[in-house]
This record gives C-alpha cells, structure tokens and sequence, in this order.
C-alpha cells in the first residue's frame, strides 16, 4: 500500500521493490540486524544500497550512508526498531522532511527511523484548550489546514513549512518569520510522548516541583526507575550550574544550540515552580529520545495582515533601521539583500516576484502587521513611512494589502535558500555559520564586522532571513569540492563564533547545531556547562546511541573506554561532507546541450537537498512521490542517485542496470515540474532523457519502448485499418495478449482510431476558408498524432475559432512527428531527426511572418523548449519563439478580441498540462474561456498520471491510478459542473473514472461560445 502525504489516504496499490519486481538486496554488513528488524517491525525496512544512498543527504552540505531506514507505523514499532538497534549496538536517528539545512539527519552507520510515511496523523484537536495533538511525521502545513477551520495556528513558522514536519520542527526547535511576535517551538510544545534508546517510553509535561505527583514519579512509582533517575538528574543539574546558566545562556528570542537547560524548570501561569522535560527535548535533535507524539498549543490566526517593503542603498543602512522597526507593533521584520534578488529575477518561478524590486536595492526590509496587533493597517503603514522614508535611508516603499500581492512577496522571501544554491559554478553560498543570532540592536557593528572577516578569508556572502530578531543568514561563497575551501570555510567559523559571543550572540539562532556547529558549542557555553551536557546525555542515552555527534560529544578516548559509537567522538564541520576534496563527478558526452545548466553534472548537483520536491499541496512536482509516499521518487531522491552514479558512490555500471533505470528513472513522469518548481531547476526530465539515451545506446530498447517511439506510425496505420483496427483491440483475449508480449495494461483503455485523419478533413475541405488577402494572420496548425489519428474534433474546434478571428489556418504534409515521444523514451537521435526535418519544413513560414500553433500542450513544449536542447542555430530558435499553443496564441495576441462570444451558461474546472505549467504557460487557456464567457476554476494540480506512455505500461498502471486519483479528488471538490483539459493524456485518464465521459479539450469550449454566437446571430437574421 502507499500513501499520499497530502491526503494521509492509503491508496490500493503497491510500489514496494518485491511488487515492482526489483530485488533490493541488504548490503552485507547488515543483513542479520536487517532481518531482525523485518521480524518485529510492521513498517517498511530498507537496507539496500539505494536506501543508503537516498537517507545520506540532507538540506546541509552534508552526506554520509546510513545502515538502513526504517520507516515505522506505530509507536510500538518505533520501540521494536530501538530494541533491536540496541542488540546490534548501531545508532539511531529520527528524520521527518530531511530538510535541515545544520545535517542534523546526516548518521553515519545509523538506523534511520523516517516518520513521514506514515506516522504523519492528526491524533485530536482541542479549539477550547488551543492544543493539539500530532504524530511525529505531519507536515506543518497540513496541520495548519486544519487548525485554520477553528481560527487556530501552530504559531512557528519555518520557510519550509510546506514539506517540514512537526517532529523536525521540535528536534530542531524550529521557528520563522514571526519570531518576532510569536517566538519558537518550545515555548509551544506542551507535552511528548517519547522513547528512549532502550525502548522504554515516557510521557513528559509540565510537573510542579515537590508536588505529590512529582514526588510519585521521583519515587519511582508512576514510570520507574528509569523515569526517576532522569527527573532527578535534570533538576540536579540545572540547580548545580544556575550561575553559569544563568551566565552564559543569551537573552535573545532566539537561541537553539546546546540543550535547553534554561528552559526546562520554570514558573507557570500560576506561579508555581515546575519542571516539563518536554522543554528539554525540544532541540535536543534526537540525541535524547525519539518523539512519538507531540502535544502542542496553539495561537489565534489574524484574519488580516498587511506588508511593506522598504528598499535600502546598502546593506549596513537596512541593519541601522532594524531596532527602528522593532518600536512599531510589527509580527515580522524580514531581510533579504540585492543577490537575491538577483537571482529570484533569473529564476523562472520567482522572476514575478523579484519585478517590482527596484534595481537599486542593495537591501530591503519587509515589515507585517497582523490585525491583532494594529486595527488600521494603512494607518500603521503610513507611521513606518515617516520613519524610514522622510526621516530615514529607505529611498521607496512597496505596501501590500491584497492577499496575493503579500504572498509574493513572503514567496520571494522563502526562495531565498534554495535560489541561494543554484549559483552557477562550484563555488556557493553554503550553510554552516549563516544562523548565528545576535541582538537586534548590534546588527550593523555585527554585520560590519562579519564582514571584515569576509574580506581577511578573501569571499563574500549573500544575507537574508530574519532581522527582526538578530538573525541573519550570513552564507559566505566557497567551494567545497577543495581542500583550500573547507579550511577556509573552518577558518570562518572559528572567527564568526568568536564575534558572535563578542556581541552576547547565539551560534544558531534557527538550524540548529548537527555537523556543522556542534563542534563550536563548548566555546559558546564554556566547560561547566559543556560537562553537563555530556552528563545529561549519558543520562537519557546511556550508549550515545541517538544522533550521535550532534549537540555534544566526547573526546576519542572517552568514547574509545565506553564503547560509543565513533560518530559521538570529536565532532568536526569538515567531516561528512556531500562534496569534498575527494569528491569527483564524471562530466559525459551528452547528446543535448546542457551548457545553459553549465554541464550535466552541475544540473545534477544543483540539488541541495531542500526537499521542496516533497511538498503536495501546490504545484506540479513530484506526482509519483504524491502517490507513493517513497523518496526515491522525489526529484531530490532521484537527483541523489544518480550523483552517487556520476560521482562513483555507486559502481561504475549501475546506472545501466534494470534496477536503475526502472526505479530512478522509469518512475519519473517527465512531467517537467522539477524544471519550474525546484528553487535551483534541477531538470529531472531533461537528465532522465539523455541518461536513457545513453543506456538505449549501451544496452539497447526494448520492443515496447521502440512501439512507443514510434507511436505516430502505429497511429497512422490504425486510422487506415480503422474501424477494424479499433474491433482488433476488443477481441477476447487481446488485451491479454498485449500485456504479455508488450506489457501494455489490460485495463487501460486504448485510444480510438478515425477512418478520417484532422489531416484528411483538413484538406478534403480544401485548406483555410479565409483567402491570404483576407487574413489578419497566418499560423501553421501542427497536427499532433492524438489529434490527427484518434480526436479530429479539438482540431477541428481549433481552425473554428481560428477562422473566425480571420486567422488563415495551414496545415503542410511535410511535417514530422514532434519528437516528443521518442525525446520522453530516451530516443535522442530520433528526436533530433524529427526536430531537424521539422525545422526545415516551417523555417520558411516562420520567416513569412506565421506562428506555428498546437492543440497538444506537450507537442508545443517540445518545440519551445526541447527543440533548442536538441538542435542549435537561428532557424530552430526562430521556430521554436514562434511556437505557441492555440489558447497562448489566443492570449499573448488577444486574438479572442477580434471574436463574438455566446458562452452557454456553464462553470468549467480547468486543469492545466503539466508540461505547459512547468514553462509557465498554463494560465492562458484560462483567461481566454473567461473572457469567453465562462466561470472557471483553474486547479492548482500536478501531472494527471498518464504522462504519455507512463500509464500504457502495465506495471505503472496503478501508480498511474494512484496519480489520477488525487486529480479526480480536485476536480470532485471543484465548483465547476465541467471539467476541461488540453492534454491528450488528461482528458484519457479523466475520462477512464467510473462513470465519466472524456472531458472536452479547452478549444472545444471557446469554439461552442463562438458557435453560439454564430447562431444567435443567425437566428436574429
């Protein structure tokens, strides 16, 4: 069974190895522990090579194979998995998104436990106590969902909420943008349920002191011994260093490096004194116990907000207006710098955004105010102007009140880190000393120093994040692929530490320690403090078996006495990293060009792990991992595997093996999604492509794929035998026969072939009605196969409506297949032949002045896109810029103008191809049925699960289901009485639900209002 992340749904199919026919042998070293581990555990257990591969990265510069991951079902699951690691003396590590930027879930050797599979529920929801109760794995944003019907929020914010999940957010003690107003998650996290490296569990919450029923649990009769001992020896502890907690803690809103020993005894809201070990494993990333469940408060959600953002000559300028925004009832005060915005206005998903940023901008501020805090929010707005225009240095204001215009901005802001990453060339903006915090009063000294230790190692840095409270994410450019590079980047480190603590700072502020700043923390807390933390994880993790070498750790001959693992020893930020001076990547002879993504390899690098490939509530990518639930089939698990292919982590000829191909690369869809909304761009289809190429040409095609290929004259042929073509299919035991010597699904229906080819129709009546004198324009209508051979009527629809702007319709017979099909199956040459033949043939119409128009989506993305990675020259780039789908056409031009419009009264659901989505050309079918006359509903859905061939295939038929299921689920919920589609595939797969006839193509639709105008008109003459 799989689940969808978005829905928590199971869905009936299976996309285990055993299911897909895959063998996924354990690697040797941990067969026995593997084994022991499928006897007593319900969840998943991988412990193959791909596994290892997959779980050694995460959102940090860091990598290192794991043992295995376990992926748990149940609380009693969780402590079978920590009693047999415990036989087995391995590590454990818990993970939910693996998207922490600090490599908190990086674990050599460790038994991953990853709770984002299943263990991702909402237990209950109390609105009168403002709490809730969660499984480790939920995603904040679907918890927020829910909250939002009862008015109610989880109150931290991190960017990456959409795919974060809660347990990550309390390992890491995670928060956001509205620190400021709301601070971080352990002063919201209540109560846990958590087990300790035996197995034992323990529930935590708020104890008052000496009360009866703390004196119970002391006693050891409420939890036992075990349970008594950790109570005592917290307290012990914090009564034993007051003075130096009291000494050495910062005062700040933000502070999450070492262990919460400042936290964990406090004075409640009735002013007793009490102790709620739940504090304490907020941050402590795993290293204490692994958290089961979660009981969390909750905040009110200001029904409004509004924005402002203040554009600054320099960065030190924004800095000395900080404390400034901090005198106004503001719940953010953002910051992001001219890099980002540069590299927002050349990234394809955020250049919207970064527009009405003005060129001068060295810096801005973003300013909120929530309609909690300020009752007249143009009021407040106009108050800040005065400020920081009349009587500051910002030189401009952008104010926003509208919903959407505050999400693109707080959308440019979140794109900050993964836009961050895709600088071209080795050298990047890493992660490793960018979270320190200070107060927000010493920014400017802060940030001008920090940035004479710039200069004295010779780099530069970008900055953002969160001004409001002395956190800015500070990430010095390096290479770390040279050994020049990471002591360069050690260097840094111990020099910012040191400013940091100057500046009464925090190390990390937000991401927390992990590999990358544990090794600084005895600097920040001192000796004393840093004894006490070795003391207290002795306490709870008696075998430093949890995360080890995260938060603290002990010298090599300690660990060496007690039998730790190796990883508890010295932790050390130059070790364990993704790239290093050892790191080497093969750089192949592509067929496409890839010169734009500066080389095969650096496309495959560009991954840095953020996980946004596993978000399911927006956008396009990844529709398989939506489906599935497995992270080998996000773009980031799939962009991981075959790095460990080009990088020799996995043998040289791996990637030419069944399992590679099948499970890494067969699985993706090419939707395209990945190419748009990845923040870096990494473009699985494009790879996918080429690696498939290489692989046709080392090992051959099968004879599917070459069927497949070669799809326009199988079309062609059973158009011709048509209506006997069509019968053949619906013979007894024909589709038997098919699945068995092909593998094309049984169950699938085939498409139906027409006697009469758009072709044949087109010049059976003699070409285009409108003379060349006559015509406004002329366009090239590219007869793509599913519209020529089986559904005449969307091209038919399209020369209608063409025609009756005065658009000249031409339909040449010289033109080729696309290419599309044979480019999505690997059959680079063959594209690259039909795209040349192509080219050839509508040069000369091009340069005449006509556009080149598509009913198929995926046909017209070819030509704008694939076409300029296949071939090179003026003529394929004249071509290709003159491409246009038949509704972009209508839009770009406003054709549709020059058109009457009778629309029938009738709502439609629209949803958008994948492809066309992915090229941000989705939205123009939309405004043209709109003006057309209709209502429509435009779905924010991803790729409809046919993907061409994809949904043929006999053994991706249920995952092809599976996808189509979340669709059909969005067009249900829809308002809209008729659904619509342009993509062949989407309008097969949302005509095979039960009960449902094919969906019409959005041209059919604009044609039947053009026709009912048409008749009204006649019926008025």
């Amino acid at each position: 069974m799989a689940t969808d992340p978005a829905q928590g749904e199971e869905f009936a199919f299976d996309t285990s190895a055993a299911a897909l026919g895959h063998d996924r042998p354990d690697v040797p070293a941990y067969r026995a522990l593997a084994s022991d581990l499928r006897e007593r555990v319900d969840g998943e257990v991988q412990f193959d090579e791909y596994a290892q591969v997959l779980y050694a990265t995460d959102g940090s510069i860091y990598g290192a194979r794991p043992a295995g991951v376990v992926s748990p079902r149940s609380v009693e699951d969780v402590r079978e998995a920590m009693r047999v690691a415990a036989d087995h003396g391995v590590p454990v590590l818990a993970r939910g998104a693996g998207s922490s930027l600090a490599g908190q879930t990086v674990g050599p050797g460790c038994v991953v436990l990853d709770f984002s599979r299943h263990m991702d529920g909402i237990v209950a929801v109390r609105p009168d106590d403002r709490r809730a109760v969660v499984e480790p794995g939920v995603v904040q944003d679907r918890l927020d969902d829910r909250l939002a019907e009862d008015g109610l929020k989880f109150a931290p914010d991190p960017a990456s909420s959409a795919r974060a999940t809660v347990g990550g957010g309390i390992g890491n003690n995670s928060t956001g943008a509205h620190s400021v107003r709301y601070g971080i998650t352990d002063a919201y996290t209540e109560e846990l349920t958590v087990v300790l490296a035996d197995g034992s569990l323990i529930h935590t919450r708020e104890v008052v002191l000496d009360s009866p029923e703390y004196e119970a649990i002391v006693a050891g009769e409420e939890g036992g011994e075990r349970e008594a001992a950790l109570y005592e020896t917290v307290r012990g502890l914090v009564e034993e260093h007051e003075a130096e907690i009291e000494e050495r803690y910062p005062t700040l809103k933000r502070s999450v490096s070492g262990y919460n020993l400042h936290k964990v005894v406090y004075e409640n809201d009735a002013g007793e004194e009490v102790i709620n070990l739940s504090k304490l494993f907020v941050g402590a990333e795993g290293t204490l116990g692994v958290v089961v469940e979660a009981e969390v408060s909750l905040v009110t959600r200001p029904e409004e907000t509004a924005l402002a953002l203040y554009p600054f000559d320099s960065l030190q300028a924004a800095m000395r207006a900080v404390p400034e925004a901090l005198e106004f009832p503001v719940s953010a005060v953002e910051l992001m710098d001219d890099e980002v915005f540069g590299l927002a206005a050349g990234s394809p998903q955020f250049a919207e955004y970064a527009e009405p940023i003005p060129d001068r901008a060295a810096a801005a501020l973003m300013l909120e105010w929530d309609s909690e805090l300020v009752d007249d929010f143009e009021a407040a707005v106009a108050e800040t102007n005065a400020r920081f225009l009349e009587g500051g240095d910002a030189f401009d204001v952008i104010e926003a009140y509208a919903e959407s215009e505050q999400a693109d901005l707080w959308n440019l802001r979140k794109a900050a880190i993964p836009l961050l990453m895709s600088m071209e060339g080795d050298p990047k903006p890493y992660p490793f000393i960018e979270d320190a915090s200070v107060p927000p009063e010493e920014l400017a000294e802060y940030v001008g120093e920090f940035e004479d230790v710039l200069d004295a190692h010779d780099t530069s840095a970008a900055y953002f994040a969160h001004a409001g409270s002395g956190t800015l994410h500070i990430r010095p450019i390096l290479s770390l692929k040279e050994e020049e590079g990471i002591e360069r980047m050690h260097s840094i480190s111990e020099d910012v530490t040191d400013l940091v603590l100057e500046h009464h700072g925090a190390f990390s502020g937000e991401h927390g320690d992990g590999l990358a700043r544990t090794e600084f923390n005895p600097k920040m807390y001192g000796d004393e403090l840093w004894s006490a933390f070795q003391e207290l994880k002795s306490a709870f993790d008696p075998e430093w078996r949890l995360n080890p070498g995260k938060v603290v750790y002990v010298d090599d001959e300690t660990a060496a006495e007690r039998g730790y693992p190796e990883t508890a020893a010295d932790t050390d930020m130059r070790e364990h990293l993704r790239y290093g001076a050892e790191y080497q990547s093969i750089e192949p002879q592509t067929t496409l060009d890839f010169d734009d993504e500066g080389g095969f390899s650096h496309l495959v690098e560009l991954c840095n792990g953020c996980g946004t490939c596993r978000e399911t509530d927006s956008g396009v990518m990844c529709p398989t991992y939506r489906a599935s639930g497995e992270e080998i089939q996000t773009t980031r698990g799939r962009a991981n595997m075959l790095r460990a292919a080009i990088s020799g982590d996995l043998d040289d000829d791996e990637i030419h093996s069944d399992r590679f191909q099948s499970e890494v690369l067969d699985l993706c869809v090419g939707c395209k999604g990945c190419k748009s909304d990845c923040p870096t761009g990494v473009d699985l289809a494009k790879l996918k492509a080429e690696v498939k190429h290489e692989h046709h040409e080392t090992e051959g095609a099968g004879l599917r794929e070459r069927l497949f290929r070669d799809i326009d004259r199988l079309s062609a042929i059973g158009s011709t035998l048509a209506p006997l073509s069509n019968a053949a299919t619906k013979l007894p035991g024909t589709r038997r026969l098919m699945d068995a010597l092909v593998g094309i699904a049984p169950d699938r229906e085939l498409p139906t072939f027409r006697s009469e080819s758009f072709e044949e129709w087109f010049a059976s009546r003699g070409g285009s009605t409108i003379p060349p004198a006559d015509a406004t324009d002329t366009v090239v209508l590219f007869p793509d196969t599913y519209t020529n051979y089986s559904y005449p009527a969307a091209g038919k629809a399209a020369v209608a409506v063409l025609e009756a702007a005065g658009v000249r319709v031409e339909v040449p017979d010289d033109l080729a297949a696309s290419g599309r099909a044979a480019f999505s199956t690997g059959f680079l040459d063959v594209a690259r032949e039909r795209a040349e033949a192509n080219v050839e043939a509508l040069a000369p119409h091009v340069r005449e002045g006509a556009s080149v128009l598509f009913v198929e989506p995926s046909d017209a993305v070819m030509f704008q896109d694939e076409y300029l990675d296949l071939l090179d020259g003026e003529a394929v780039r004249a071509v290709s810029a003159a491409a246009y789908g038949v509704c972009e056409y209508l839009d770009v031009g406003r054709v549709d103008d020059r058109l009457t419009f009778d629309a029938p009264a009738e709502s439609l659901t629209y949803h958008g191809h994948c492809n066309q989505k992915a090229t941000d050309k989705d939205h123009h079918a939309v405004g043209v049925l709109r003006r057309a006359g209709y209502e429509v509903n435009p779905l924010d859905s991803s790729c409809c699960g046919m993907a061409g061939s994809f949904g043929y295939e006999s053994e991706h038929y249920d995952l092809s289901k599976a996808i189509g299921r979340i669709l059909f689920d969005q067009v249900a919920e829809s308002p809209g009485e008729t659904a619509t589609a342009p993509g062949a595939s989407c309008r097969s797969q949302l005509g095979d639900r039960d009960g449902e006839s094919t969906p019409p193509h959005p041209i059919e639709k604009v044609a039947e209002a053009v026709t009912g105008a048409a008749n009204a008109t006649a019926a008025g003459d």
